[in-house]
């Protein structure tokens, strides 16, 4: 039996286009010492059952009875997993081939938090732009900007134990801030080890929405001030027109 050294957790909602090249990027990595838990939030296409075909002791399918959201269908397989370390990939997402080996590098050198670069791309365009972050980052740039990519991000889960995610919005960026609060930084690979696909339909292309809920992050998650959250949002605005999707 493979040891579970990284645990993976990939929700999954009506995937069935995309969620084989998500699980294959997964069994394409160089390090070996993974599981992935794959939970199926009450699909009504073939999701399950394309998940569930992957013959790989490494793979466990979970199917919720009814849909309950991404947070809470990350939470179900971070409370079960066992894994030293938890990483994140969604089912329209991918992984380039060293992205857990070049990451373990860096855990094993004593960093608790680690993420990467990554490109974003679509179902029209093989490549669109390159998401890049400071290699190191602190607390006080994640209020600025969301500079961890959830398909990127792996923290020590032997060390800091697990990180709920709350149902509201930005919940993978609440994650990253709790944690980051506890380790005071994190380290970027400069490398792009993830592709995220770009869905203009998705919930993240809704700017005004977005800009919402990072207001409320600030004042009712993070609790800051009313003039310290316009501050924040002020970068975050900003940071958000150089993103080019």
């Amino acid at each position: 039996m493979v040891r579970e050294t990284v645990s993976i957790i990939m929700p999954a909602y009506n995937a069935s286009a995309t969620i084989e090249q998500a699980v294959n990027s997964v069994i394409d990595q160089d390090f070996k010492d993974w599981h992935l838990y794959i939970i199926d939030d009450a699909s009504h296409d073939n999701t399950f059952e394309l998940a569930d075909k992957f013959q790989d002791e490494r793979i466990t399918v979970i199917k919720n009875r009814n849909n309950k959201g991404v947070a809470e269908s990350r939470n179900i397989a971070l409370n079960i997993c066992k894994g030293n370390y938890v990483a994140f990939i969604d089912s329209d997402d991918m992984w380039i081939k060293n992205k857990l080996s070049s990451q373990m590098e860096k855990l094993e050198d004593g960093w608790d938090l680690v993420c990467s670069n990554f490109i974003t791309f679509s179902n029209e365009k093989e490549y669109i732009n390159a998401r890049i972050s400071p290699e190191i980052i602190t607390y006080d740039m994640m209020l600025k900007s969301n500079f961890i990519g959830n398909l990127t991000g792996i923290y020590n889960r032997e060390k800091l134990g697990i990180f709920n995610q709350v149902n509201e919005g930005h919940e993978d960026y609440i994650m990253w801030l709790d944690i980051i609060s506890v380790t005071n930084r994190a380290y970027c690979i400069q490398e792009c080890l993830a592709k995220y696909r770009v869905n203009e339909h998705s919930l993240s292309s809704n700017k005004i929405k977005a800009i919402a809920w990072q207001w409320n992050i600030y004042r009712k998650n993070r609790r800051l001030s009313f003039l310290h959250s316009i501050k924040y949002i002020i970068y975050y605005f900003f940071h958000a027109l150089l993103k080019r999707v």
